[in-house]
């Protein structure tokens, strides 16, 4: 049996889960409420707009592999406070933290190396950080209230 197994790096855009973090902020923003904030702000993760993930599971299906596994992401990373300042910018709204410690057992720094999906498969996501917001506030505006 061939087998090519996919990892994805918090993948977000329009119609992303309403319980996901950008989704979740951006509604609470909207309301007026408060965004719960754990830590400091200075986390980090790998947001990967949804299209560049989309390009990265075709690229993989055209392909004939016995086994691989790849990871698929933006292979830079975000500060928690940076995606908040983005989506303040976007929406035109300031955000309202609600400060908490940080939760135990989260990770500091999550990113994903794809210098293998770009070797093999051809990957290299194409849409920055702040015009997937942008994308995502666009479609929010339009389709959450």
């Amino acid at each position: 049996m061939r087998i090519t197994c996919l990892r994805f790096f918090t993948v977000y855009g329009p119609r992303q889960r309403p319980d996901l973090a950008i989704h979740k902020f951006a509604r609470l923003m909207s309301e007026g409420r408060e965004i719960p904030f754990f830590g400091d702000g200075d986390s980090r993760r790998d947001y990967t707009y949804v299209d560049d993930i989309v390009s990265g599971i075709l690229a993989a299906m055209e392909k004939n592999f016995q086994f691989e596994i790849f990871n698929l992401g933006e292979s830079q990373t975000i500060p928690l406070m940076e995606l908040v300042s983005c989506l303040e910018e976007s929406m035109g709204k300031k955000a309202r933290l609600l400060r908490m410690p940080e939760q135990t057992g989260d990770m500091k720094v999550t990113y994903a190396d794809i210098s293998k999906a770009r070797k093999m498969l051809g990957y290299n996501p194409q849409t920055p950080f702040r015009e997937g917001i942008r994308f995502f506030t666009d479609w929010f505006k339009g389709n959450a209230g």
